[in-house]
C-alpha cells in the first residue's frame, strides 16, 4: 500500500528574519521521512529570504505576491498526496508529519492544529484558547492547513480574489466539504503583529473583517479596510 507523504508549502515575503528558523525546526520537528517536500513560495521578496532559503535545501519556486496565488502555486508543484500549508512565522509541534498522517482519512480530509502565541499575555492566551474549538470562527490561517490534495483541486484551491482573509474563505468551504479536524496539539506563533499594532486594537480589526465577510462584504472591501487599519 502507497504511503501518503506531505508535502510543505510557505509563502514568504521578505522574511529573511524566519525563514532558517523554520526550516531548521521543521527538520527537528518530524520524522522527515513522511515529507516529500518543502516548498518555500516567493512572492518577490528584496531581502535575503531567497537566499537563505536557497541554501536549507528545500524547493524555492517564485510566484505573483499575495498568499493565496503563492499558495496555490506550490500546490501545484506539490509531489505529495496531503499539502501542510503553514506560515513563515509558525512552528509546527514535534511529529507534526506523523500527526497529520494519522489524522488525514477520506472522511476527514483536512484539518489544522490548535495554536499558542509566542507570548505570555494573558489577552492572547484567552483567544488561542478557543482554536480547540471545532468550528469554522474559531480557525485561521496562523493554526496552519493540511488538506489531502485531491480535496484541494476539487475545490479549486484559495479563491485567489482574497488578499486577505484567504485561509477564513477556504476553510469556510471546506467545514462544508468534510469532516473537519482538530489535532489538540499546538503550532506556536508570532505575536509580532500583535506587539506592533496593540492586542486590543488588532484583535478588534481582525473581529471587524470576520464580521464584514459574514455579512457578505468583497474581498476588495476586506482588503481595503485591512489596508486602512492594520497595514498603515
Amino acid at each position: 500500500m502507497k504511503q501518503n507523504k506531505l508535502s510543505i508549502i510557505i509563502p514568504v515575503y521578505n522574511e529573511e528574519a524566519t525563514i532558517a528558523k523554520l526550516i531548521t525546526a521543521i527538520k527537528q520537528r518530524s520524522t522527515f521521512e513522511q515529507i516529500a517536500e518543502i516548498i518555500v513560495v516567493d512572492g518577490g521578496s528584496i531581502d535575503n529570504t531567497i537566499a537563505i532559503a536557497s541554501t536549507l535545501n528545500v524547493t524555492v519556486i517564485s510566484s505573483d505576491k499575495g498568499r493565496a496565488k503563492q499558495m496555490n502555486a506550490g500546490a501545484k508543484a506539490a509531489k505529495g498526496d496531503i499539502l501542510y500549508f503553514l506560515h513563515a512565522d509558525t512552528i509546527p509541534p514535534y511529529q507534526f508529519d506523523c500527526k497529520i498522517l494519522k489524522t488525514t482519512t477520506k472522511d476527514k480530509a483536512a484539518g489544522s492544529f490548535r495554536m499558542q502565541f509566542d507570548s505570555k499575555s494573558f489577552f492572547l492566551k484567552f483567544f488561542a484558547w478557543f482554536t480547540r474549538i471545532n468550528h469554522k470562527v474559531c480557525r485561521g490561517g496562523d493554526q496552519s492547513l493540511f488538506i489531502t490534495k485531491d480535496l484541494f483541486f476539487n475545490l479549486n484551491g484559495f479563491n485567489e480574489e482574497y488578499i486577505i482573509y484567504e485561509d477564513g474563505e477556504l476553510i469556510e468551504r471546506l467545514y462544508k466539504s468534510t469532516k473537519f479536524a482538530i489535532i489538540q496539539d499546538k503550532v506556536t506563533t508570532s505575536a509580532r503583529k500583535y506587539q506592533q499594532k496593540g492586542m486590543i486594537t488588532l484583535q478588534y480589526h481582525f473581529g471587524i473583517i470576520h464580521l464584514k465577510k459574514t455579512l457578505g462584504k468583497s474581498p476588495e472591501e476586506l482588503h481595503n479596510y485591512y489596508k486602512k487599519n492594520i497595514a498603515s
